[in-house]
């Protein structure tokens, strides 16, 4: 297979994204890489670290070669304003969604094979007047199809029927149609991005104990139930919807390839007590691989070099996993 691009997006240029992609850089890696970014930006934040990088202003005509440490290759973003490290500032919000755009641009034109993801400031982009609820409607508004945001470090896989949301619009949010079609997109994407045959689905009820026969919640036995028992008529292996508290536990997860939780604090606290700094966040349901981080802008320690990459490493190396599996 010949070599890949992969594009990297570092995110909000106060946080620690550009830190944990510089980082990342020094690194000698299988696939090109090509970061979106404010060259300026890199330079100013590789001085401030003590780091030793030189920009190249990458020409995507020329094959791909695999990324050599140390040599930056950029698509060329300007920033509105200087990023001064660990102060966000608004008129920068701009930046940070052009360079989304461009990144899932290059992947939708098969110009680069996936899209990694450093972590975006979602109020500093809503303050600035820009529509933002994050990353993944991000994308599926700009590249279409149904966005199904899944967790997964090196012990489990978390997948969620609905993300950001209020936790009280969640019981309305939950409905036969949302369940069928989110189901149908994990059952899918495991078996075409992860090259898993069978997958088999770990279903969490809404309510706890999973609605106590209807005593504590109908939703399990008028919506989550009547969508299990259609989908297996239709080959996809799956739970009943199970209680979260204890559908979590190590003896379950063995018989299990995933979880789906109904919303977003059900089952990313479990993945991220668990694999904290080495959870990868892959967005299922689009036309294009993207993967980011599990962790967020960290403003504190931006420009101190205590920002750890190891979550950025485990995007790319995800990323570069599931562009193997694509191309078997």
């Amino acid at each position: 297979m010949p070599t890949q691009r992969i594009c990297i997006t570092t995110g909000e240029p106060s946080g620690i994204g550009p830190d944990v992609c510089l980082s990342i850089a020094l690194q000698n890696w299988s696939c090109q890489l090509i970061f979106i970014a404010d060259p300026e930006l890199l330079e100013q934040r590789a001085k401030l670290l003590g780091l030793s990088i030189h920009i190249n202003l990458i020409d995507l005509t020329t094959p791909a070669t695999a990324h050599q440490a140390g040599i930056i290759n950029v698509i060329s973003i300007s920033l509105n304003t200087t990023a001064q490290a660990g102060t966000l500032n608004k008129l920068n919000a701009p930046y940070v969604t052009s360079t989304l755009e461009k990144g899932a641009s290059l992947c939708l034109s098969h110009q680069c094979a996936a899209l990694v993801t450093a972590p975006v400031q979602k109020s500093i982009i809503n303050e600035a007047g820009i529509k933002f609820s994050g990353h993944t409607e991000f994308f599926a508004d700009y590249c279409g199809g149904y966005p199904v945001m899944m967790l997964a470090s090196s012990r489990l896989r978390v997948a969620l029927a609905t993300t950001h949301l209020p936790l009280r619009k969640v019981a309305d949010a939950i409905t036969q149609p949302l369940l069928e079609q989110v189901i149908n997109i994990l059952d899918q994407d495991l078996k075409n991005k992860f090259a898993i045959p069978f997958p088999n689905i770990l279903i969490c009820g809404l309510n706890p104990h999973a609605g106590e026969s209807g005593h504590l919640g109908h939703e399990e036995r008028e919506i989550i139930q009547p969508v299990v028992d259609k989908l297996r008529k239709q080959g996809i292996k799956l739970s009943n919807p199970l209680p979260a508290d204890t559908a979590f536990t190590p003896a379950l997860l063995t018989e299990y390839d995933v979880v789906l939780a109904m919303y977003h604090d059900q089952g990313l606290p479990v993945l991220k007590s668990s694999g904290f700094g080495e959870s990868v966040n892959i967005t299922l349901g689009l036309p294009i691989i993207r993967t980011s981080v599990d962790h967020g802008t960290a403003l504190e320690l931006a420009g101190s070099g205590k920002a750890d990459d190891g979550s950025l490493k485990s995007a790319l190396r995800m990323a570069i996993e599931m562009v193997q599996k694509n191309n078997e």
